[in-house]
Order: structure tokens, then sequence, then C-alpha cells
């Protein structure tokens, strides 16, 4: 017998995988610091642009994991300064601080007490970049990190960094970046860019087409595409920072994609590589869109379990039609989609969203930028998605009816959440109208319509056939 039964639980981490040892860190940074050029003393620059919880936790993975290798590696996030934290927030964030033994001591320890008890009192105003130093996402309260270095400046921020992170929303994604190229215009090395972002934008002329964040960065910065990539993939930040097991696919080109995501992974983070950039992200986007659909109709049914069923069998063959007019291959896409849809109606913010207006707790007046919760990218992914989908020059054969549709024709849970979240034609109630409609396809038919004709459009990502 090798060991005993306790001997071998000391060699696993409760998910299973081995852990990795320092020198293993250490020889996939120098191997990273390898292909980017960099020289003994010139320490890897890595800079995260965006402290939302999904662009925050990921700084934090990589402080948590390099962080201490000083000498060959910054890690640095930005955020803009002057967002206050209101009086609430603040005494919710003296409890969590309570309750949490080590995050406590690591206070006292640096000094940093007084001012969440002086906060909690009203006699004392914090900023978020300011806790975001200590480990506080004002998105992501109840999740402490470890403390980051942060920068409200971005020139300061960007001007040297070797990788960017995109933790942007793509709402801001563009504006942001162009921003960033101006403080790029003497740079002799290229940077490497990851993008976080789940979003897209419609461009409606002089062709119908999706524009993705790695393709706003693009034309906002001029990096070429190969240095962009796109990582994504079914996580909840929150979850993922506490080392529950998950997994996610860096995608680009091969040049960057297989050594970053080798330096990514993590025993309890999976990073696969894929080479099908722009698709992937859209995907991203897509499961946001029927995400909001899904908590709605959840709080209006009373959390009923057969409703959210029969919703779920209904989004999930629109969004099979919807991949087969974007990707060649679309059943490649099958399994990362619909991984990527069941966690965010389980756990995300737009599901959240849709509930939240589905209880009256928040009003699609309060716009799509929520306190605690950050961007709802869902809402701008409905407008883009609808606009695109209803253009004539990209129609479709009607199976039944036998003429050319617009392909929103073919999808009547998008048409219904474009017309209560965006034109505001109906209440919120309506989705279950869409949901119950005895005219609908069976989603089975759906999904057979959808892979019985050509339905694929390259143009639509921009491509050629």
């Amino acid at each position: 017998m090798v060991g005993t039964t306790a001997e071998m639980n000391q060699n696993f981490h409760a998910n299973g995988l081995l852990p990795y040892s320092n020198g293993s860190l250490e020889e996939k940074l120098d191997e990273l610091r390898r292909l980017l050029g960099k020289t003994a003393g010139d320490p890897l620059r890595i800079v995260g642009i965006g402290a939302g919880a999904w662009g925050s936790v990921f700084t934090a993975l990589l402080q948590d994991s390099y962080g201490h290798l000083r000498d060959k590696v910054l890690i640095r996030i930005w955020r803009r300064p002057g967002r206050t934290v209101d009086r609430a927030t603040a005494e919710h964030l003296f409890e969590v601080i309570n309750s949490r033994e080590d995050v406590l001591r690591r206070l006292i320890r640096r000094c940093a007490y007084l001012k969440y008890v002086e906060a909690r009192l009203g006699d004392r105003t914090l900023y978020a970049d300011e806790i975001l130093k200590d480990g506080f996402c004002l998105n992501m309260i109840d999740t402490p990190l470890c403390p980051l270095k942060v920068v409200t400046n971005l020139q300061e921020a960007v001007w040297d960094a070797d990788i960017v992170i995109n933790g942007l929303p793509s709402t801001e994604t563009r504006e942001v970046f162009e921003e960033i190229t101006r403080y790029w215009k003497e740079r002799i090395t290229v940077p490497v860019i990851i993008s976080l972002a789940k979003g897209i934008e419609a461009e409606l002329g002089p062709e119908p087409r999706i524009i993705t964040p790695t393709q706003m960065i693009n034309r906002a910065t001029g990096i070429p595409v190969e240095n962009i990539l796109y990582l994504g993939g079914p996580n909840i930040a929150s979850e993922i920072y506490n080392k529950e097991y998950a997994n996610a696919r860096i995608c680009g080109a091969e040049k960057w994609r297989k050594p970053l995501a080798k330096f990514l992974r993590q025993p309890h983070f999976i990073v696969w590589d894929n080479g099908d950039l722009v698709t992937h992200e859209v995907m991203g986007g897509l499961k946001n869109v029927y995400a909001i659909g899904a908590g709605m109709l959840a709080a209006l049914t009373n959390e009923s379990a057969t409703s959210k069923s029969v919703y779920f069998a209904l989004c999930t063959s629109e969004m099979i039609f919807i991949t087969h007019l974007l990707a060649e291959e679309p059943e490649k896409l099958a399994g990362p989609l619909l991984a990527d849809t069941y966690v965010t109606l389980l756990k995300g913010r737009n599901a959240w969203y849709g509930q939240q207006l589905a209880k009256g707790a928040l009003s699609l007046e309060m716009g799509d930028s929520i306190k605690g919760k950050g961007m709802i990218q869902g809402v701008s992914a409905v407008k883009a998605f609808y606009e695109l989908l209803s253009q004539s020059s990209i129609s479709v054969l009607h199976p039944e009816e036998n003429k050319p549709v617009a392909p929103v024709e073919l999808c009547p849970i998008l048409r219904m959440l474009y017309k209560i979240l965006i034109r505001r034609e109906f209440p919120l109630q309506a989705i279950l109208e869409a949901v119950r409609d005895e005219t609908m396809y069976d989603p089975k038919d759906r999904i057979e319509i959808a892979q019985t004709h050509v339905f694929y459009r390259p143009s639509l990502l921009g491509q050629q056939l």
C-alpha cells in the first residue's frame, strides 16, 4: 500500500487536484516573460482596466498566484476615482469585515480598520478606489479579495503595460480604449489584451454586422487582432474567488492563447484555449439576453420549475437558431453556450435584474447600471441582437410560409424582450404571454428548422463566405 488515506488527502485539494508549487508558478511566469521579451530586472506589467466583480476577481486571482514574485511581475488595477460608498453599504461592509477574522486581522495589521469604523458611524466617507486597495469590490462587498495595487490615473496604469485585462462593460470599452490610445502613441512594443467583456453592438450600415468588445479595442487602438484575446466561460466571480471549481476558454491567436491558458490555469480554475475568438465572444453576450427574461419569468411564476423549464426550452431553441446564423459549425458551440447560459440563469446578475424588475424592486427608469451589481449588459444586448436580426438584407426563408422574413421573426422571446425592455410597449407580464403563445413553434421544430436550412450569414461577423 503506497500511503494511508490521510496521507493522500494531505496531498490533494478538495477538488481533487494537486496543488501547484511556487516553482511551477515561477516557471510559468518565466515562460511568459520570455515570450514578451522581458529581461532581468524588468518586471512583467499586468494591469486590469475596470473594477467590476469579474475584473476585480480576475486581477485578484493573478495577485494571489504571482504577486509574491515582485521582482518579476507587477499587477495593478485601474478604476475611476471619486465614486463614494454610501452609508448603508459602509455599514454592511463593516459587518462583513467583522464576520471574517482573517480580514479583520489583516486590516488591523495594515492600520486600515479605523476608517471602516468611522464610515459605519457616518463620520467618514469611503471611496470605491480606497476600499479596493483593501480588497473590497463595490459590486461584490460580501466576497473580500486580497489587497490590490489600485491606480486611478489611466495614463499611469497603461502606458507601459505588457498585458492589459479589459474588465469594462462592453458599453464602456470603446470610449476608454480610445483614451488609452493617446497614451500608447510612443510605444515601441505591442501589448497583449485579454477582454473579459460580454456584450455586443449592432452596426447596421453599410452592411449589418456585430461589433464585439475585442473588435472595439482593435478599432480604437490599432492593436493587431492577434494580440487581442477573449476569455469567458460559465463563471460566477465570487464563487471562483472562493475556489469553487470552474473552467473557461481563452480564445484568439495561437501565439498567445496557449501560453496564456497555461499561465492563467489554477487547480480550481481550468483554462482551455480555442481559436474561434469572435463567435465565442458573441455567445457570451447572447446568453445575457435570455437570462433577463428567465429572471422575470421566475419571479412572475413564483419560481415555478415547470414554467422555467418551458422557458429554457424556448430560449435555447432561439439561441441555437441564432448560432446557425453566426457560425458555420454551430454544433461546436452548443456545450459552452448552454453551460454559460445555465450558470447565468442560476446566479447571474442579468437573471437577478429580471427578477428584481418583476418584483418591483427595480424599474426600467433606473437604467441598466445598478448599485452593487454594476452594468446589466443584457439590456444593451437585447437591443443589439434585435436590431441586427430585424434587417431585411439578411432575411431567411420562412419554413412554412415559404417567403423571406427577417431572422427575428423566428425569435418570439427576443422580440418580446425588446418590446418590454427597450420600446417599453408591454408590461413585464407580457413575457408570460410570449411563453404561453399557443401558436409558437415546438422548440424541437425550431431546432430542426435551423439544422435543415442554410441560414449561415458570415457577414454578420464581418467574414466572407
